[in-house]
């Protein structure tokens, strides 16, 4: 799957920026994506985010870290994924 531009939100890089544990997690969840492991959704999540890399939909996982949920969603053109916090969606 391409991923396009990979961005992070202000407050994901600024907490990335001021803990280095957080970012160490950051960059596991985003192995974690890149292996098509979804993270903290429902089957019927996980099984919609297969097909969606099949099809060219977007794909959306969530991960828990020391911070709280984070999201990496790509977008259907695949022109940028996005690490955000749910409260910045």
């Amino acid at each position: 799957m391409k991923y396009g531009r990979l961005v992070a939100t202000r407050g994901i890089a600024e907490e990335m920026e001021s803990d280095l544990a957080f970012a160490r997690e950051i960059a596991a969840a985003f192995g974690r994506y890149q292996r098509h492991d979804w993270g903290d959704l429902c089957q019927e999540d996980k099984t919609l985010n297969d097909q969606a890399v099949e099809s060219g939909d977007r794909v959306m996982a969530a991960y828990l870290t020391s911070k709280g949920k984070i999201w990496i969603i790509t977008e259907w053109d695949r022109s940028a994924t996005t690490i955000l916090f749910p409260s910045e969606y």
